[in-house]
């Protein structure tokens, strides 16, 4: 039962840049057809030309994953395009992280819009997909702050345990057709900190992750363990973390 990535149609969103991109150059180095989703449309253009340049094959769609259409239109580009959709990646999340005496209610929307119903609009998408289909994957990537509460991340924290809980009740109810994987990042070198609208922990998250962070790739390659696993095997969750990380 030989599952693999060659020829895997591996729907990614918030692919332009971070985790999204390095697992979608992983994934088409590895022989996958990957259909690429994000806000910015000149860096998604990019990533896909680059991977097309080193002989692999990508689509691409701008994607704001607040909206319900644009991810119906994703895997709806996945489908046109190759004929089925074997996994989606949610990725695209946001972390503007405050003490909730500050009040930043608009942050506090903005990450329950992206990173909670943004995962949600993505299994809307797919799930009927999948299910004519008889398989598919969702790899829905959630954050160790989803496992450790510390003051700033409130909010966040409760949308990663959302995406946790959310995932671990599909997975339950997704049959033996389907797999559901959630990839738990630890401190990841990556722009998470430009989403950050309180100045003094966006400079503190920079610094900490130019101390502690570890590579995109590093949850790239998690996540193409998931995938590639035979398709009688769910890897139902995987942790990355750097050493350093309490």
């Amino acid at each position: 039962m030989e599952n693999g990535l060659e020829n895997k149609v591996v729907v990614i969103t918030g692919a332009s840049s971070g985790i999204g991109a390095a697992t979608a150059l992983l994934l088409a180095q590895r022989g996958a057809k990957v259909v690429l989703g994000a806000r910015r449309l000149d860096r998604l253009a990019a990533l896909a030309a680059r991977i097309a340049a080193a002989g692999g094959e990508a689509a691409y769609a701008r994607t704001d994953v607040t909206q319900r259409a644009d991810l119906a239109q994703l895997v709806q580009l996945a489908e046109e395009r190759y004929g089925r959709l074997d996994v989606l990646i949610n990725n695209a999340g946001i972390g503007p992280i405050s003490l909730l005496d500050e009040l930043r209610v608009a942050d506090w929307d903005e990450m329950i819009d992206v990173n909670i119903k943004g995962l949600l609009y993505g299994i809307a998408a797919a799930l009927p997909v999948f299910r004519r289909q008889g398989f598919g994957q969702f790899v829905n990537i959630a954050s160790t702050a989803g496992l450790r509460i510390v003051p700033t991340m409130a909010v966040y924290a409760g949308t990663k345990f959302a995406v946790r809980a959310i995932s671990e009740g599909l997975r339950q109810e997704a049959g033996d057709k389907l797999r559901v994987t959630i990839v738990t990042p630890g401190v990841i070198d990556t722009d998470f900190a430009n989403s950050m609208t309180n100045p003094e922990l966006k400079a503190q998250t920079k610094d900490m992750q130019g101390k502690l962070g570890i590579s995109p790739e590093a949850i790239a390659r998690a996540v193409v363990f998931a995938i590639e696993q035979p398709a009688d095997v769910d890897v139902s969750e995987i942790i990355v973390r750097p050493t350093a990380q309490s």
